[in-house]
C-alpha cells in the first residue's frame, strides 16, 4: 500500500510507493533514439492482455473489452503510485504525519500508433483524448476520498516516460498538492485585492502587450508566462473564465485540441523535439465555479537541468527571457504571425 508522508517543516507531501520500483529496467533505460520496442509494448494492438483490465475505451465499432479495435484506451497503471484498495486513514508516527496512499493511477493511451506523439495525431484524435480526460474527471469526482485529479504527459525518457508508446497519466489523490494550494491561494489573494480573476487579467494584459503571446484562436491563448521558470515554459489558458476543466464544452474542447496540436508541433519542429512535461491544473474536486481560479495547461520543455542553487534555494534561474522565447515560437508559426 502506498503511503503519503508530510514534511513537518514545509508541509509538502511525499509519496512513498515501492511498487513503482518494480517497473522493468528496459522500460526506464530506453534511449531517446533506441530500438523499436513494439514487439513487447503493452499499449499496442493485440497486446491488451499485457495491461490490467481496461477501465474504458473509445472505438468506432462495438468490441469486447481488452481487444483490438479501440481508438483511445484507459487502463489502471500496472505499477501505481496510489492504490484504490483499502480505506483512507490519517495517522501519526511520533512527531510526523502520514496517511494511506489511497487514490487512482490510470494510463490514457492516446492511440494505437506506437510512434505518433500528440503533435503528430490528427486534431480529431486529440479531441478524443481530451474527451477521455473529461470523462475520467467526471467519473472520479464522485469518489468522496479524492480531493484532486492531476493529468500529466511525460514526453521522452528524460522527462520521465518509461514507455515509448505515447500516453497520459491520471492521478486521483486524497489531498490537494502543495503547489496547487499555493497557486489557488495566490489567485484568491489577488481576487480579494482587485476583485478580478488573475488569470483573466493575465489573458487580457498579454493580448494587449503581445510580446509574450505565441498563438491564439477564438477560445484560447498560448503564452510564455511573465515569470517563466524554465526556457520555453508555455501555458494554454481559456479566454473565458472557467475554474473546472471537466466543465469544458465540446466546442471549447475542439478548439483546445487544435491549439494544443499547433504548439506541440511548433515545439517539436523548432526546438528539436525536446523532452517535455505537460500537466493540467484545475480546481480541486468538490470545489466548483471558483471566481478566483482558472484552469490551464502548462507545458515545460526539459532544456536545462536544475543545479545546486535552484535545489537549495527553490529560486529558479531561467537563461531565456519569456519575450525572446515567445518571439522564437511565433516565428515558428510562419512570419511571426499569431494564429
Amino acid at each position: 500500500m502506498p503511503e503519503l508522508r508530510q514534511d513537518i517543516i514545509t508541509g509538502e507531501w511525499v509519496v512513498i510507493a515501492t511498487e513503482r520500483s518494480k517497473r522493468p529496467e528496459s522500460f526506464t533505460a530506453r534511449a531517446e533514439t533506441g530500438p523499436d520496442d513494439r514487439t513487447n509494448c503493452p499499449f499496442c494492438y493485440g497486446h491488451e492482455a499485457m495491461t490490467p483490465p481496461e477501465i474504458m475505451a473509445y472505438s468506432e465499432e462495438e468490441r469486447k473489452p481488452d481487444t483490438p479495435g479501440w481508438k483511445v484506451r484507459v487502463v489502471p497503471n500496472k505499477f501505481p503510485a496510489f492504490s484504490h484498495e483499502g480505506i483512507l486513514k490519517e495517522f501519526e508516527y511520533g512527531i510526523y504525519r502520514a496517511m494511506t496512499g489511497i487514490g487512482s493511477h490510470e494510463v490514457i493511451i492516446h492511440s494505437p500508433d506506437h510512434l505518433k506523439d500528440l503533435d503528430q495525431l490528427s486534431t480529431e484524435q486529440i479531441d478524443l483524448v481530451l474527451s477521455v480526460y473529461r470523462e475520467r474527471y467526471l467519473a472520479l469526482s464522485t469518489v468522496e476520498e479524492y480531493k484532486y485529479i492531476l493529468i500529466i504527459v511525460n514526453h521522452g525518457p528524460r522527462a520521465g516516460a518509461s514507455l515509448r508508446h505515447p500516453h497520459s497519466q491520471l492521478f486521483a489523490i486524497p489531498m490537494v498538492p502543495h503547489l496547487l494550494e499555493m497557486e489557488i491561494s495566490g489567485a484568491e489573494r489577488y481576487f480579494r485585492e482587485h476583485g478580478k480573476c488573475v488569470y483573466c487579467q493575465m489573458v487580457s494584459f498579454e493580448m494587449k502587450e503581445r510580446v509574450r503571446m505565441v498563438a491564439e484562436n477564438d477560445r484560447f491563448v498560448v503564452l510564455e508566462p511573465y515569470a517563466s521558470q524554465s526556457p520555453f515554459e508555455t501555458w494554454i489558458i481559456p479566454k473565458n473564465h472557467l475554474s473546472n476543466f471537466e466543465e469544458i464544452t465540446d466546442s471549447d474542447k475542439r478548439a483546445l485540441a487544435g491549439i494544443l496540436k499547433g504548439i506541440l508541433e511548433n515545439i517539436a519542429d523548432n526546438l528539436g523535439d525536446p523532452p517535455y512535461n505537460y500537466y493540467l491544473h484545475t480546481s480541486p474536486l468538490h470545489q466548483r465555479d471558483l471566481q478566483h481560479y482558472h484552469w490551464h495547461l502548462e507545458i515545460l520543455p526539459r532544456l536545462t537541468i536544475r543545479a545546486g542553487f535552484e535545489l537549495g534555494s527553490r529560486l529558479i534561474i531561467n537563461v531565456t527571457t519569456p519575450e525572446s522565447a515567445a518571439e522564437f515560437l511565433r516565428a515558428g508559426y510562419g512570419q511571426g504571425n499569431l494564429r
